[in-house]
């Protein structure tokens, strides 16, 4: 039999081609509901930082005394604060804040452990030595605690927030990698690409990097809802943004104390964002894990 007495079914090439893309979407929501539900929080938390100008009610930063702790109501639907700012407006406002400091910080950390587990694990000996030995020191303090320390230093400021989270982000996600690129450089595609004399930097970003995407993607979304946490929880001790910047940690450091009883709706609703937003991306990255993993994809 020749290539050219092999005939193709049309009606089967056409019903290839005719799979809806809605159908395979609606397929993944059903096989992954909980990260479906991620995904929209995810989706929705975007919408609202892209377009907070648009969505929020009132501005973020006015202080209307005369309007100060009123409860939630047809006009101000999640009440005011203790200065008439609109929580709504705040939380809305406080969205742009917690994804761009948890994106850039989730990015960074995550690319510069990519780059550290990668040439670990690719050059090893005393190079991995070193490497994993200062890993270790980062490891042994836990990640409130480093954060804390270096903020302390470095001063309050958005920018030293993100130094500040991305730091202990790193280890953490050059184990991850490490552990992974053992195994690739290992594979007789590298072994062949070293015969060839191809240069370190090639086979690194050509055949090692491509191939240890999968945790470093998942890595990212996991990283994401830390950064958001631990952004709002430096706001909430003073270390973080400052006034009258709109972030959910500094909502809940000026309701929490003074106004849990006489104005409770101050501290829960920011609460409520900064669950449901560490949710979200936690539900998202578990999916994203799922359908990355080939066994678990096979099962």
């Amino acid at each position: 039999m020749t290539v050219s007495d092999v005939r193709i079914d049309p009606d089967a090439e056409r019903a290839v081609e005719r799979t809806p893309r809605p159908a395979a979407l609606l397929g993944l929501i059903a096989r992954y509901p909980l990260g479906a539900a991620g995904a929209f929080v995810v989706l929705v938390m975007i919408f609202a930082a892209v377009f907070a100008e648009a969505i929020a009610p009132y501005d973020p930063e006015d202080n209307a005394f005369e309007y100060m702790f009123t409860p939630p109501g047809a006009q101000f639907w999640l009440g005011t604060d203790d200065f008439g700012r609109d929580i709504l407006s705040r939380i809305i406002h406080g969205a742009r804040t917690a994804l761009f400091v948890g994106f850039v910080a989730a990015v960074i950390g995550a690319t510069g452990g990519l780059v550290l587990g990668v040439a670990s694990a690719y050059f090893g000996g005393w190079f991995d030595l070193i490497i994993q030995r200062v890993m270790d020191v980062f490891m042994a303090f836990p990640l409130i605690i480093l954060a804390l320390a270096v903020v302390a230093v470095l001063g309050p400021g958005i920018d030293k927030v993100i130094i500040a989270i991305t730091i202990p982000f790193i280890p953490q996600c050059a184990r991850v990698v490490r552990s992974s690129a053992l195994a690739i450089r290992e594979m007789p595609y590298v072994d062949a690409a070293r015969a060839c004399g191809f240069s370190h930097a090639r086979i690194i970003l050509r055949h090692m990097v491509p191939n240890v995407m999968a945790p470093y993607l998942i890595m990212i979304t996991a990283f994401v809802g830390q950064a958001i946490l631990l952004e709002a929880v430096l706001a909430f001790l003073g270390l973080g943004v400052q006034e009258p910047t709109a972030a959910w940690g500094l909502m809940l450091k000026s309701g929490a104390e003074e106004y849990a009883e006489s104005a409770p709706w101050i501290p829960i609703f920011p609460g409520l964002a900064i669950s449901l937003a560490v949710f979200g991306f936690n539900l998202f990255g578990d999916a994203l894990r799922d359908a990355l993993d080939p066994k678990l994809r096979a099962q």
